[in-house]
């Protein structure tokens, strides 16, 4: 058992992530005092992209449509998701997609596909959460932090890939795009600042640029430009950690629940846990709520010295806890996963965007972009 201080960091770090958001939500004097780092960000920013609006720096094209999946608030907003969503309904309609992502926190910065026993750890968690969630549609995950150069690994593993859809590379200008899609939660954008005094990578401004804006749940007043389509998303069966043959829907725990009494944790490190719990509570659940930081590797077992029948986890999080057997082999331990659904009308615009934009006239399908 680690030491309690450990146990407390992780608490500490939970609840500080919290409470940054707490703070991105008002201009209040916090955001006061961060206001000048946010005008630097915003200058560096602001140089960034007018680099590429005037020529000095040009997009790369990869050969394939790249439809491009980011927002504007930083972290969970749902894109790994609509992601997994878009993928599959592409797939669906008979397209060949394949996928890129950074791998936020991926101990490896080199460019490589993910398999599907990679470790969290080297390829990112929501890498290998893709690339699990789409083994069974043959979809190919290409992770690394440049990504034009995972769009050329991924064509020259897999050249019949007609369309490759990128997560979470709206700021990553270098890749030419065919589509963008801006998603939006129920935060809305928080105080309207930019990174630190707010929660903010780009300017609300951005979303005249997009080409569709994608709103998951119920979404504040915000003023969009473009097509506007809506994303939903539910709580899925619960299935076992140690053996996903075992499960049991969400209505079903609820009555047993009741029946006997089951003390159930909900742990999540995710971008929004209280998302997740609210979900769960919905269905009916009585929960203990365990909010970890973004990401967490659960290196340090946040489950010991609580009493509970069941722990509850999100997809995410699972496919770190298999890589650690007290965890894996735990038969309290049990994942829900997300299903989320969007308006078919966004996959009908998507595709209408995909062959016309494939050659341009006057431009290379490979290099740099003519615009």
């Amino acid at each position: 058992m680690p030491p309690p201080n450990e146990l407390n960091r992780t608490d500490l770090a939970a609840r500080l992530e919290r409470t940054l958001h707490k703070v991105w939500r008002r201009r209040g004097v916090a955001a006061v005092l961060l206001a000048p780092l946010s005008w630097l960000y915003g200058t560096v920013h602001a140089l960034y992209a007018w680099s590429y609006r005037l020529g000095l720096l040009r997009p790369w094209r990869v050969g394939v449509p790249v439809v491009v999946v980011g927002n504007l608030y930083v972290g969970g907003t749902g894109k790994t998701p609509l992601t997994l969503e878009l993928v599959r309904a592409l797939a669906a309609r008979g397209h060949r997609p394949g996928v890129v992502t950074r791998g936020y926190r991926a101990r490896s910065a080199d460019v490589r596909i993910v398999e599907t026993n990679a470790r969290a750890g080297d390829v990112g968690d929501e890498a290998l959460l893709m690339a699990q969630s789409l083994q069974g549609a043959g979809v190919p995950v290409v992770v690394g932090r440049d990504r034009v150069s995972a769009c050329r690994i991924l064509l020259s593993v897999h050249p019949r890939c007609d369309v490759i859809v990128s997560d979470d590379g709206l700021q990553h200008r270098r890749l030419a795009r065919d589509f963008e899609i801006a998603l939006i939660d129920e935060r809305g954008f928080g105080n309207g600042l930019l990174l630190p005094a707010g929660p903010l990578r780009d300017p609300p401004a951005r979303l005249r640029e997009v080409s569709a804006v994608v709103c998951h749940g119920i979404v504040p007043p915000v003023r969009v430009y473009s097509p506007r389509y809506a994303m939903q998303s539910r709580l899925g069966d619960v299935r076992s950690l140690a053996d996903a043959t075992r499960a049991i829907t969400l209505d079903g725990l609820v009555a047993e629940q009741r029946r006997g009494s089951l003390r159930i944790i909900a742990a999540a490190g995710i971008g929004v846990p209280e998302r997740f719990f609210a979900m769960l509570r919905a269905a009916g659940l009585d929960i203990e709520e365990l909010p970890l930081p973004d990401h967490y590797d659960y290196t340090i077992n946040p489950f010991l010295g609580r009493q509970f029948d069941l722990a509850l986890i999100t997809a995410k999080d699972a496919v770190k806890c298999r890589a650690i057997s007290a965890l894996a082999t735990d038969g309290r331990m049990c994942v829900v996963h997300l299903q989320a659904s969007v308006d078919a009308g966004l996959i009908d615009l998507i595709e209408t965007r995909l062959v016309p934009h494939l050659h341009r006239e006057g431009e290379p399908a490979h290099g740099p972009s003519a615009a």
